[in-house]
């Protein structure tokens, strides 16, 4: 009986692998569902779902999205020469600045190609993905859409009260007087808050004028918004960061309007694929990517903040 079960375990353990690797297979930057653009005037879509972060290239856990998938899929848009616009869907709370700032070059690049393209909100597109959405032709979101969030925050923990209790205790040896900021095992010093706000205040500063320099509003308007706070799609509308209220359809006509597409476009899916989110769906993916982050500066809602570790 022991034996059967056995084998029972190790039958549905190689088929989860098999399953992974077909997986793996399809979610390589550049998969496309729908194959590769044949006519004239395709729409590309590329989907923005979950955190957003650096990292290795097809690497994509849980709800976590690898700037560089979505670099090489914006990239393989560009060469395209099929593909008049593309349709970045965004449905995701933010991510940490670099990997933000690395898909917002690469949408520039990608509209100095002579690429349209809009960006589409889903349930939410905030603090990171708004940089993203920022740089683009276009943004349309559902008016129940939360975005905005423009700011920065960065977390530390202070754990000596349970090292205490646990009986731990911590020696460091450093070269340098700011080597450890942000240790864990002791009070950060006044010089060292200070320095880390001076690093929130030039994210900060960069972020807003993203914003400006994409939405043609002036720095001071959008500082003024700009105080972490969550817009619905509707307020964001009045507000002057985004373009039009309407879901991910609206974005695809947009798109081939804008790019000169008459009637309805033939999309295009590109980009990467979150294995975890095929295999197990939205729910387990969720659980899968909620794991230690290192202590970087992050652009996302303060609700989330427990995503920083």
């Amino acid at each position: 009986m022991i034996a059967i079960k056995k084998k029972i375990i190790a039958g549905i353990l190689l088929g989860v692998v098999a399953l992974t690797i077909v997986f793996a297979a399809i979610s390589q930057p550049g998969g496309n569902a729908a194959g590769s653009s044949q006519g004239k005037g395709e729409v590309g879509i590329i989907y923005i779902e979950g955190v957003i972060a650096n990292g290795q290239p097809g690497g994509a856990f849980g709800d976590q999205i690898v700037s560089e998938d979505v670099a090489a899929a914006l990239r393989e848009a560009a060469r395209d020469p099929g593909l008049k616009a593309v349709v970045i869907r965004l449905n995701s709370p933010g991510g940490t600045a670099a990997a933000a700032q690395e898909i917002g070059a690469e949408v520039e690049r990608l509209r100095k190609s002579g690429k349209k393209v809009v960006a589409s909100m889903g349930d939410t597109a905030a603090s990171g993905a708004y940089w993203i959405a920022a740089g683009t032709d276009r943004i349309v979101a559902n008016p129940g859409t939360m975005t905005g969030s423009i700011g920065v925050i960065m977390e530390r923990y202070d754990l000596q009260g349970l090292y205490g209790k646990i009986g731990v205790d911590t020696e460091t040896f450093k070269s340098g007087p700011y080597k450890d900021m942000g240790s864990s095992s002791r009070p950060s010093t006044p010089e060292e808050r200070a320095i880390f706000q001076s690093m929130i205040d030039d994210i900060y500063s960069q972020f807003v004028e993203y914003v400006a320099q994409g939405r043609h509003m002036d720095v001071p308007t959008v500082r003024a918004l700009a105080d972490g706070r969550v817009y619905t799609g509707r307020q964001a509308k009045e507000l002057g960061l985004v373009d039009q209220l309407g879901d991910f359809h609206d974005a695809v006509l947009l798109a081939g309007s804008l790019a000169g597409i008459p009637g309805e476009p033939t999309v295009v899916e590109l980009g990467p694929k979150n294995i975890f989110r095929e295999l197990f769906g939205a729910a387990g993916g969720n659980a899968l990517w909620q794991s230690a982050w290192p202590f970087l500066p992050y652009l996302g809602e303060a609700e989330r903040t427990y995503q920083l570790q």
